[in-house]
């Protein structure tokens, strides 16, 4: 398999998925919908009270409710009553043993303010005082647990009894049934709603192969977009960047692991927006809001469910919900990108050997093995084409240079050369072009999986979602000082280092069918390699050198049965 050809096929194919990203945008006349195709309830989701826009309320702190699950802890501050306190037991930020559990929701005021607010507003026509982020709300329940659900009211003093039911599985998603019982003698009209409200920009706004930022399934769409996307957003009066009405539907912010959501009833008329309001650190949200206003006669009440999900995104998890909660496509929160139909099944079959195998590392090179038995036939199709031009080479050299005053006569020699051999020099790339979609869907599900965060492999790998902290310029660490202190492409690592002897040995394989100016450039790749690719997450690493190693074992067989049917002679 010619190296130039490898690297032209998988340069093209990322370019074509680039481009038709690019090129191709999403719809923008729901960006932002004109207020006359709007309903009034989708432009005030994106004005409701907010945490940080409210004004500071001098007031003692209010008493919380421990959340106590098997997979989440933390607390729900019934100032606003506010899901602002969450982190994930199973899940720590480091490998270090004093470590702090990963946080995924924070309180208004710290470091990176992630929170789920659940309100009401006033429809159309209607001035009741409703409940916001400073009210204090009271609560007879102690503890939050799968076991035991809490409920939160309060009482607006005009006859309005506001209640909140909130109840927890065995795992990541909170039941919510927001209800108002009507006792004032009059009608009002009411408009619930749930939001995720991040005020912050994370360091990580997500990369080409792994989305992050706000998502949404509306419609069965999806909807995902960028953080500098809502900055649009911040413009406009009702500071909305995109809309969409439909029933029921999912949405939230996404992160490479972790995800907080929000998913309407199914069966509720709703509008799921995008906002971003300017501010000192701007405030991204991502929320629902009834589409009908809730008509509360007098003597009445209503309710309304929701659900809210903050946790890891586990593959599993997250198409259990969707079936049994009625969440369409909810597993989208995972970016199996646009061969999904490819990324999807090797993800599956990845965790799957992984809980077999009990190493990440092993279970990467055993799916490597299985993809590369799969596409034998192929790849056997494309080395021998190139097996039959190395072959020829030296043969085409002679008329090369035999010819080279006469270029038009060289290239027809070569070409009845061909003919005669029944060789097609493009033989061997439709064949490189089938593989490459599978080859990056193997890349893709190492940027999305889960099971790579902090798993280790052998020896000195003890995160292969990191890069390989060897370095052979300070000598492993002997010498005290830090090259990347220097220049962050000063990292030479082991197994950055033996990749680039496993692209070396594939080169020493097919240097003999390049030109003699392109080998001289291409033998500086594979230091290009080292340079380049040390810093990459060592999971990556070890999936190209193992793969690199068998596409050697695989290129060596089938050059040694590989014969011109016309054999060659001088």
């Amino acid at each position: 398999m010619d190296i130039k050809r490898i690297i032209a096929a998988t340069i093209l194919s990322a370019l074509i998925l680039i481009g038709f990203d690019y090129f191709m945008p999403k719809p923008h006349e729901d960006a932002h919908p004109d207020a006359t195709k709007i309903s009034a309830p989708a432009q005030l989701s994106s004005s409701a009270p907010s945490v940080s826009g409210e004004e500071p309320v001098s007031a003692p702190e209010a008493r919380r409710i421990p959340v106590q699950g098997t997979d989440v802890e933390g607390s729900i501050n019934l100032r606003g009553a506010l899901l602002d306190d969450l982190v994930l037991t199973k899940y720590r930020e480091t490998l270090a043993k004093d470590s702090p559990l990963v946080r995924l929701l924070d309180h208004d005021g710290s470091s990176q303010p992630n929170f789920v607010v659940i309100g009401w507003n006033n429809a159309a026509g209607s001035n009741a005082r409703v409940p916001d982020v400073n009210t204090v709300w009271e609560s007879s329940d102690q503890k939050l647990t799968p076991d035991h659900p809490v409920t939160l009211h309060w009482d607006n003093g005009a006859g309005l009894l506001f209640t909140i039911h909130v109840a927890l599985d065995q795992h990541y998603m909170f039941s919510v049934k927001q209800e108002v019982a009507n006792s004032s003698g009059q009608p009002v009209a009411l408009l619930p709603f749930q939001r995720v409200e991040r005020n912050y920009l994370p360091s990580e706004t997500g990369s080409f192969t792994a989305h992050e930022g706000p998502i949404a399934v509306m419609n069965g769409r999806l909807q995902d977009e960028s953080y500098k996307n809502l900055h649009k957003g911040g413009d406009h009066p009702d500071h909305t960047y995109w809309a969409q009405s439909g029933n029921g539907g999912w949405g939230g912010i996404s992160d490479k692991y972790w995800l907080t959501a929000i998913a309407a009833d199914p069966d509720a008329p709703v509008t799921a927006t995008f906002g971003y309001v300017p501010g000192e650190k701007g405030s991204y949200r991502i929320g629902f809001v009834s589409q009908n206003s809730q008509q509360i006669m007098p003597g009445a009440s209503l309710a309304q469910a929701s659900h809210v999900f903050a946790g890891a995104k586990v593959d599993s998890l997250l198409e259990g919900y969707a079936h049994t909660l009625r969440i369409p496509d909810f597993d989208k929160a995972i970016d199996f990108g646009w061969f999904s139909f490819l990324t999807r099944p090797m993800l599956h079959l990845l965790h799957w050997l992984y809980s077999y195998l009990g190493n990440f590392g092993l279970a990467l090179m055993a799916l490597t093995l299985i993809v590369k038995i799969i596409l034998f036939p192929l790849a056997s199709k494309a080395a021998a084409s190139s097996a039959r031009m190395r072959l020829l080479s030296p043969k085409v050299q002679e008329i090369r240079e035999k010819g080279k005053d006469d270029p038009l006569a060289m290239n027809q020699k070569i070409m009845a050369l061909y003919r005669q051999e029944g060789v097609n020099p493009a033989g061997g790339c439709l064949p490189i072009l089938i593989q490459a979609p599978i080859i990056f869907c193997l890349y893709k599900i190492l940027n999305i999986s889960i099971d790579e965060r902090h798993a280790p492999f052998f020896g000195w790998i003890r995160d292969l979602s990191v890069p390989d902290p060897t370095n052979l310029l300070n000598l492993f660490g002997l010498l005290p000082f830090d090259p990347t202190s220097i220049a962050p492409y000063l990292h030479i690592s082991i197994w950055g280092t033996a990749l680039g002897i496993t692209f070396w040995l594939l080169q020493r394989q097919t240097m003999v069918t390049m030109d003699p100016a392109q080998a001289k450039i291409m033998q500086f790749m594979p230091l290009v390699y080292v340079f380049f690719m040390s810093s990459f997450p060592s999971g990556l690493l070890v999936y190209y050198t193992w793969n690199n190693l068998l596409t050697f074992a695989q290129q060596s067989y089938i050059q040694r049965r590989t014969k011109l049917p016309v054999p060659v002679t001088r």
